[in-house]
């Protein structure tokens, strides 16, 4: 009792009354009673944690059985962790959903590993890492080709690979920890900060380093990948004789796609997850609680929603995949047993 009195008077500013929903920063109380706009939310969130699911578990399998897992490793590991991330929210908001009143170091325990969604942002902000892995790997592979194949080996890209893991770690789960606790059975996640500044450096530090610095890989390397294969396409125009124009033509191909996916990924990742860290900022930054009432929702819908999509940004661009996924679809293999009947 009173270490949840202590609580609760450090709680006092930011919540006006126990059992509401309030946003403050990264999370939110755990509502007791989830009614109106939270409960539609809440089965939304899950409807995309089972489509992301899905999505990501088909783009893992076809990867395997094309034979291109052990070709693209860093891809393989985005959509495990985008995987794993889907899978969590499923649970998360399925708990959440149940509606249990929290009791003991078992209520404890579930508001901080699984009402909290440290499990969905540990598995987040892995993936933005990830991301930012693969970009660089291309970028080296391209504008310094040579480097890459004499200096890039494996063990730096699976270390690169724990490396996210460790590093959304210590940025989420270790800080879940201090920062939660249950109040008359309701889940107080990310709110219980000894200070205003822990709390602006810690959610600002989150969006410097998992949102700009990410961003500014992305067009930084992209940028300079398109300068290279334009200089490439020059340099076999000049030299080029009729007979060579289709070696030109697929140079062009290439260019297509590599600004295209750095148009989608860049984009996507900008307009998915910008809404999201401007309101986690501007709750942190006031100093009273603030009525936002549907735009939380919608901002967090909208960042969830790149989970659906995330899979498909790399892994579907590539031709024995796609061929895959293709041959699951039943309408596609009763048209190939026509035309086979046919011929």
């Amino acid at each position: 009792m009173a270490e949840e009195s202590s609580i609760a008077s450090r709680l006092s500013v930011a919540m006006t009354t126990t059992g509401m929903t309030q946003i403050t920063g990264e999370n939110t109380a755990i509502s007791s009673s989830p009614r109106g706009i939270e409960f539609y939310f809440q089965i939304a969130v899950l409807i995309i944690g089972v489509v992301g699911t899905a999505a990501n578990g088909l783009v893992l399998y076809a990867l395997f059985v094309s034979k291109q897992h052990k070709k693209h490793v860093l891809i393989v590991h985005q959509n495990a962790l985008e995987l794993f991330t889907s899978f969590f929210m499923i649970v998360t908001y399925t708990a959440r959903l149940c509606n249990v009143h929290l009791t003991g170091s078992v209520g404890y325990w579930l508001c901080t590993m699984i009402l909290s969604e440290c499990l969905s942002y540990w598995g987040t902000i892995a993936s933005a890492i990830n991301l930012a892995a693969i970009t660089v790997e291309r970028y080296l592979k391209v504008v310094h080709p040579v480097w890459s194949k004499n200096k890039l080996h494996n063990w730096m890209i699976y270390l690169a690979m724990v490396a996210a893991w460790i590093i959304s770690f210590i940025s989420n789960i270790a800080v879940v920890f201090p920062t939660s606790g249950v109040i008359d059975g309701v889940c107080y996640a990310y709110m219980i900060w000894e200070n205003k500044a822990a709390r602006v450096f810690y959610f600002t530090w989150n969006f410097v380093s998992f949102y700009f610095i990410i961003l500014v890989i992305f067009v930084f390397c992209y940028w300079r990948i398109i300068v290279v294969i334009r200089r490439q396409a020059r340099v076999m125009a000049s030299h080029a004789a009729d007979g060579s124009s289709a070696a030109q033509h697929h140079l062009n191909e290439i260019q297509s796609s590599v600004i295209k996916t750095m148009i989608f990924v860049s984009a996507c990742y900008a307009i998915s997850w910008l809404p999201a860290y401007i309101q986690f900022l501007i709750e942190t930054l006031h100093s009273n609680p603030i009525d936002i009432g549907g735009i939380y929702y919608a901002c967090i819908l909208l960042a969830y929603s790149y989970m659906c999509t995330n899979p498909f940004i790399y892994a579907i661009k590539l031709d024995p995949v796609r061929q895959v996924l293709l041959g699951l679809i039943p309408c596609k293999k009763i048209s190939q047993q026509a035309a086979a009947n046919v011929t």
